[in-house]
């Protein structure tokens, strides 16, 4: 009985630690990020010279869409150059495309993937260019989208990561997905700029000095999850991503559920490997090297995501009251989980809290154990490259 009650305690402690210091974690940033303001680069005057790769596997409808938004971005023709890197798509959209004034890369691979996709791009590239800027097929930047990373850029930032935004919330499933872009947002890019700490880079919308593009994009052949990877390899060099929160770009955000469990298998999977991979280095470079910003990063790719965080806390809490004096008490549970709760709910945009709100709160617990299951599923997840289909052009 006094082992039960032992291993108890030990494993009650040890989810405490984990769960508690990522609910105090969350609670710090996303409050700071609400108090105290981000330093924002002046307009400049010099511009630099962009490309842009959009990567592009089917959905042929979408894509002739975004290249012709991408083509009539507010910036001088002459100083950004499209190229469309063109994975599986139609002959005839192919020929529509070759009749717009950008680039038409056709690639055929056996296994796709973006990371693939972007090596070839990078190989049929000319020079010149100053900074190398990601597409997804579905992306549409605001129109002054390259002004407002160019003010980043030329105040001596070499990575810039853009502000990802829903571009539907057509369905709770999108709604959710779009607060949690937004929370994304708040916690792991802004408020992270904060204490000088690098953003969060996501799949698109960055930008980065094109050598060190280049250089960094060629060391990475994930099957996904290539952003995080980019973060890491990036952070450990001591190279630090800006966040350029007024630089907007519109992303799709999942409405079905089943394209939502694949994309999050995929995410997870993704996460988890890298983890593996290079999780053993983060104490080195911490120590040795006095890299935090690294180590922050490692941090961000061992958690949980939220949405399991909204189920745990309360569950252990419950626990804790259930089976007294096993592990920590009550108490300390329901501090960290008001203040797992308070970080995530101060995130959220005001925007965001209408009349869709409570509809798409509905389907958390739905998500919750979907999420959860996830994590007992997530074998040859990051094997084979799993698509997540678009639908929407516009909002």
């Amino acid at each position: 009985m006094e082992i039960i009650k032992f291993l108890g305690a030990l494993i009650t402690s040890i989810l405490f630690v984990y769960l508690g210091a990522y609910s105090l974690y969350l609670f710090i940033f996303s409050v700071s990020g609400k108090l105290i303001k981000v330093v924002i680069p002046p307009k400049s005057t010099v511009l630099s010279r962009f490309v842009i790769y959009i990567c592009s596997y089917k959905e042929d409808e979408i894509i002739l869409t975004s290249a012709a938004e991408a083509l009539n971005l507010d910036y001088p023709k002459e100083l950004y150059h499209i190229c469309v890197i063109a994975d599986s798509l139609k002959p005839e959209t192919i020929e529509k495309l070759k009749n717009m004034p950008l680039q038409v890369l056709e690639v055929v691979f056996e296994n796709s993937t973006k990371s693939k996709a972007l090596h070839k791009a990078i190989e049929n590239t000319t020079d010149g260019f100053d900074a190398a800027i990601v597409f997804d097929i579905d992306n549409i930047a605001a129109s002054d989208f390259l002004y407002q990373i160019n003010n980043y850029l030329q105040a001596d930032e070499r990575v810039v990561q853009g502000h990802r935004v829903a571009k539907n919330t057509n369905t709770s499933i999108a709604i959710l997905d779009a607060i949690s872009e937004e929370v994304n947002n708040h916690i792991f890019r802004k408020s992270q700029r904060v204490f000088n700490l690098s953003a969060a880079i996501i799949g698109s919308g960055m930008a980065l000095e094109y050598g060190l593009f280049k250089e960094v994009m060629l060391q990475i052949d994930a099957v996904g999850g290539f952003d995080k990877e980019m973060g890491l390899l990036l952070t450990r060099n001591k190279i630090t991503v800006a966040y350029a929160e007024n630089a907007l770009i519109y992303d799709e955000k999942v409405s079905n559920p089943e394209v939502f469990k694949k994309q999050r298998r995929r995410w997870l999977s993704a996460q988890f490997n890298l983890l593996k991979q290079y999780g053993s280095t983060g104490f080195t470079e911490l120590f040795k090297r006095g890299n935090f910003d690294y180590f922050n990063e490692i941090y961000q790719t061992a958690i949980l995501p939220r949405i399991l965080m909204l189920g745990l806390m309360p569950f252990m809490l419950l626990i804790s009251l259930m089976i007294p004096g096993i592990g920590p008490g009550w108490q300390l549970w329901l501090t960290a989980t008001t203040l797992c709760y308070i970080g995530i709910i101060v995130a959220i945009p005001i925007a965001f809290y209408n009349k869709h709100f409570l509809g798409a709160l509905i389907r958390i617990p739905l998500i919750f154990f979907t999420m959860l299951m996830l994590l007992f599923k997530l074998k040859g997840a990051n094997k084979k490259f799993i698509h997540t289909p678009h639908i929407h052009n516009a909002e």
